[in-house]
């Protein structure tokens, strides 16, 4: 568990910023109850997430990867933000130079009120042509198994950034400045080992910022971080923004 001094040196150091910045990974929503599709959870029908989650595999069976998403999408949808979600959108309320970036695809900070986001790897609410390139948000509407665009009847994908894809250049420009103007960052429950993100830290911390993680287990990360807070993100992240 975190130490209170070490808890009480985060909050005042949030308390005392003006530019905060937030990275968060899948742990956030692990306590949601949203698998993280890793190791023996991330089993689906004995495919890996890595099996499933490429250009390649879409390409070679685009039925199997929407039946995939669907099942996802369809698990996603029973999850509620926790209470370091909703911690985060009261933070960014009260914080005028506040940014978010999110590994999560779930959509779960938008849901609890979040709207200064970079969701760098996508959303799995939203839909993009594979032609015309157009992106729509589907939250409400079934998707079909091979859906297709009503524009050019192009075949429609996940709005996911898959492994061998790079990240949308503008959530990069928003997440550099983000990470080299913040006087804090805070990294919440990620592992710390998938690029880009993984580097984040190092970014904010050489332009000066104050950075602070939070984390179940000691990560790659926290030899480098000034705070290393060990626990829930729902315990411990709600207590950052209580009154000192």
């Amino acid at each position: 568990m975190a130490s209170g001094s070490n808890l009480g040196i985060v909050k005042q150091r949030l308390a005392a910023a003006r530019r905060i910045t937030v990275l968060t990974g899948a742990g956030i929503s692990a306590d949601s109850g949203v698998p993280t599709f890793r190791g023996a959870d991330g089993l689906w029908r004995n495919y890996r997430v890595e099996d499933l989650a490429t250009p390649e595999a879409f390409q070679r069976d685009p039925r199997l990867v929407w039946e995939w998403y669907n099942w996802r999408r369809e698990l996603i949808a029973t999850k509620q933000p926790n209470e370091a979600h909703k911690a985060i959108a009261k933070l960014e309320r009260r914080c005028p130079d506040f940014w978010l970036i999110t590994q999560n695809v779930d959509g779960l900070h938008r849901d609890a009120g979040s709207q200064k986001v970079s969701e760098i790897h996508g959303n799995i609410w939203k839909i993009r042509c594979t032609g015309c390139g157009v992106v729509e948000d589907n939250r409400d509407v079934p998707v079909p198994l091979l859906p297709s665009c009503p524009r050019c009847e192009a075949l429609l994908r996940p709005h996911i950034v898959w492994f061998g894809e790079s990240l949308c250049t503008v959530d990069l420009d928003s997440c550099s400045r983000a990470l080299q103007h913040c006087d804090v960052l805070l990294v919440i429950g990620t592992s710390g080992v998938v690029y880009p993100a993984a580097g984040f830290a190092s970014v904010a911390k050489e332009a000066g910022a104050f950075v602070a993680e939070i984390n179940p287990d000691s990560t790659p990360q926290s030899s480098l971080v000034d705070v290393s807070l060990q626990g829930r993100a729902k315990d411990l992240v709600p207590l950052l923004f209580d009154p000192i």
